[in-house]
């Protein structure tokens, strides 16, 4: 699916020797350095810089780096996705999984789900979450992924392609280190964020985030707003090691061990639901109207 030798680059990039390299991959250092070679050969490119002190990345090795993750986890997954394309069911829901987009929602309707549509078949497929596949599993939901559980509003939806059922109006919260000294707190007020850094998605991706970014700005000057493009672990870990408090929802309380979600007095919610192709198939509108018809009930 991928050159091999891909591999063998992170590893060597990410030990930063390759006698290190070799030991993890369990090969000698001379065909670690030959792989290597035929990489930059094959590429026309230098990706290391070789010093008596060791190897530093070229900035084309740094690029690479990022995309090389990328291409692997995505080679990896398409795999899985045609394993399970071959045994698809009529009736399967497939449930695109991820820290961010935990199936959960769906666990606690299954009971309910079971009793109205007893033939509809659960498979949840993990996936990285990473803004490449986020751009890629929203816009062909139906494809190899049916739904998604998360938090949505009419922008993100015609950003990403796709449409959304409401299942909950979610509170917008904190997260904080369990380090901070807000972590001590149960629930925090407005001004409790005085003096703190708050990271904010960008504006424009959510127009319930922008309406808080827009209070906060004008009636709370003293936070200071820090905006950051995407939801995953990495935004978690920003908060954590720079001491920051970011927006979240009780939903994600599992996604970091070192941070504590807490409530906040302000009246910001967000909506929360079933993520879904602008034209399901049968079997997924079945669905849908199933898990619409329990949430209204």
């Amino acid at each position: 699916m991928y050159n091999p030798q891909l591999e063998t680059f992170l590893c060597v990039a990410e030990c930063g020797s390759f006698n290190k390299a070799a030991e993890k991959l369990y090969i000698s250092p001379p065909a670690v350095i030959k792989q290597i070679n035929l990489l930059e050969e094959s590429l026309d490119l230098q990706l290391f810089i070789r010093t008596h002190r060791g190897l530093q990345l070229t900035e084309a090795g740094k690029s690479l780096m990022q995309d090389a993750k990328y291409i692997i986890q995505y080679c990896k997954d398409s795999v899985t996705r045609a394993k399970n394309a071959m045994q698809k069911d009529e009736e399967m829901i497939r449930i695109g999984t991820s820290p961010m987009t935990p199936a959960q929602v769906l666990v606690d309707l299954w009971p309910k789900l079971q009793e109205d549509s007893p033939d509809i078949k659960f498979q949840l497929i993990p996936f990285d979450n990473t803004p490449e596949n986020a751009r890629e599993i929203l816009a062909n939901l139906g494809q190899n992924i049916d739904v998604v559980a998360g938090i949505f509003d009419e922008t993100m939806l015609n950003l990403r392609q796709c449409s959304g059922l409401e299942i909950s109006r979610e509170p917008i919260c904190c997260a904080v280190s369990i380090h901070h000294r807000l972590a001590q707190k149960d629930r925090l007020a407005v001004q409790d964020l005085y003096g703190e850094k708050l990271m904010l998605i960008r504006r424009g991706w959510s127009h319930y985030v922008d309406l808080l970014r827009d209070d906060l700005w004008k009636n709370h000057p003293q936070i200071q707003i820090v905006d950051f493009n995407f939801y995953d672990v990495g935004a978690f870990n920003q908060c954590e090691n720079n001491n920051c408090a970011l927006m979240a929802m009780q939903k994600w309380q599992y996604v970091h061990p070192l941070l504590k979600i807490l409530p906040v007095d302000w009246r910001y919610t967000i909506p929360y639901g079933l993520l879904h192709a602008p034209d399901p198939s049968p079997v997924v509108k079945k669905f849908l109207r199933a898990v619409e018809k329990i949430v209204k009930a």
